[in-house]
């Protein structure tokens, strides 16, 4: 990100001094202060609070900042989501973020029906959707074929809420996609490849083809929650 080299140098620090303070080196800074730098969910949050600030007020200074200003409309709040309107129909949302160390009380939570989550993150989208946003942080690599459509380890991804009821019905369109399933024990990233309506099971495949890795069937009972995935950030 520009604005991380704009900040620097207002604060008349270094690299190496940013680096030493987030935690990586002289070179990763550098990689970071790139423009089309991807930078990971975990230190982008630590680049922030050293510079005091949000990751959307990061997000939304470097679109400032590269002269394609947003817009002077409100920020709105939606399923506990912020949304920021940028130019071009395009929106930076701050999202509810569970993290893998969170996976167990995120699930706790929703048994006892207290859904507040207390850490977000961000994403710029192209379109608004009606179904909530949730950003999850997935554990292992049974999703990672090293292919475009990879989810390795550590990826945070952006999901929409879908009701699991929706599996149920005859929709070709629901298949071959990756999705978050929050699940009674666990949560997890998987590709469904169907339903069976004999068994009332959701058929789960995995990108990743070493033998650890099986295919199985998920009841569909065992789920409590169903988010697909429209972005992933590495």
């Amino acid at each position: 990100m520009y604005i991380i080299k704009q900040l620097r140098r207002k604060k008349n620090i270094s690299q190496s001094k940013l680096g030493k303070e987030i935690g990586v080196s002289l070179r990763t800074i550098q990689l970071y202060e790139r423009k089309n730098a991807n930078i990971p969910i975990k230190n982008l949050t630590k680049i922030a609070n050293f510079f005091d600030m949000t990751i959307a007020e990061l997000y939304l200074q470097e679109v400032n900042d590269l002269g394609e200003s947003y817009t002077k409309k409100q920020p709105f709040t939606k399923h506990g989501s912020v949304f920021y309107p940028l130019d071009h129909g395009k929106y930076l949302v701050m999202a509810p973020l569970v993290m893998v160390e969170w996976h167990k009380k995120y699930i706790e939570s929703l048994e006892k029906q207290q859904g507040r989550i207390p850490f977000q993150s961000a994403f710029v989208i192209d379109f608004l959707a009606k179904e909530p946003h949730r950003i999850f942080e997935v554990s292992g690599d049974s999703m990672n074929d090293d292919s475009l459509n990879a989810i390795p380890n550590k990826a945070f991804v952006l999901g929409l809420g879908l009701k699991k009821e929706s599996f149920t019905k005859d929709d070709e369109t629901l298949w071959d996609k990756s999705y978050i399933l929050v699940c009674k024990d666990r949560i997890i990233c998987k590709q469904l490849t169907g339903y069976s309506k004999e068994k009332t099971v959701l058929l789960c495949h995995n990108l990743n083809t070493s033998p650890e890795f099986q295919d199985f069937e998920l009841p569909l009972d065992d789920v409590l929650q169903v988010f697909r995935i429209v972005k992933k950030q590495l």
